[in-house]
């Protein structure tokens, strides 16, 4: 079984943020694969259920981001769960916007959630890093999170959330690489094949390759019966 974990703030006031695109993948999961209702349970809402007859635990924390290995850690000690046990999905400044890797360890690169969770679990763990881009600036980095996406992102958050939902059996078998090839094949759909030939040409007969030429045809030579003396009279006339 695996415990599946979306980060994220609790709360209407961000549930559209940046921040809480973890939220989001998660109960985009639960939607789609018919898992039962949240509720409040390890200090956050769970649901639990299966992907085809695979168990799993799918978590919200609720103690907002800083604190969210409290949760995390309390609901892997009621099902008694080891950190390999463990997958979190989280906002990634670092990859552009639509941009999906999976990775298991690793530091938790400043991600004050990943942060927490490192307290309680240390780094083994599954990560599902979402991208959504850097603002540019450090500075700016707190109201880009807690801004909510803008409407000329929806087309891409769509597409990671319905690939996210498609690869969520692979991940609860632990497969990242399938799982990895169904959020490609919504976010990045291989393109048929238009061909860039034109339509073929008709054949051309050889006598059309060059054009027709005069055969050289000798002429019969003429005899000059002239006398000597009537050639040199007819050159100076």
């Amino acid at each position: 079984m695996k415990l599946i974990v979306g980060l994220g703030n609790p709360g209407s006031k961000y549930a559209k943020n940046r921040h809480n695109i973890g939220f989001m993948a998660v109960e985009q999961m639960a939607a789609d694969h018919g898992f039962p209702a949240w509720k409040a349970k390890h200090q956050g809402t769970l649901t639990e259920g299966r992907f085809g007859s695979t168990r799993a635990v799918l978590l919200k924390p609720e103690t907002f981001m800083n604190k969210s290995g409290d949760s995390v850690a309390a609901a892997m000690r009621f099902y008694k769960l080891e950190p390999e046990d463990v997958i979190v999905l989280h906002d990634e400044l670092d990859l552009a916007p639509g941009k999906v890797k999976f990775k298991i360890g690793g530091g938790h690169a400043g991600h004050n959630g990943l942060r927490s969770i490192h307290s309680h679990l240390g780094p083994e763990y599954g990560r599902v890093r979402l991208g959504i881009g850097h603002p540019g600036h450090k500075d700016r980095v707190a109201n880009y999170v807690l801004g909510d996406f803008a409407k000329a992102e929806a087309d891409w958050l769509d597409d990671v959330m319905r690939g996210l939902s498609d690869g969520a059996p692979y991940l609860a078998l632990g497969d990242g690489a399938k799982f990895m090839n169904a959020v490609s094949l919504r976010t990045a759909p291989a393109r048929p094949s238009t061909g860039t030939k034109g339509p073929a040409k008709a054949p051309t007969s050889p006598a059309a390759k060059s054009p027709t030429k005069t055969p050289n045809v000798e002429q019969p030579k003429v005899s000059d019966e002239r006398s000597a003396m009537q050639k040199l009279m007819d050159r100076f006339k």
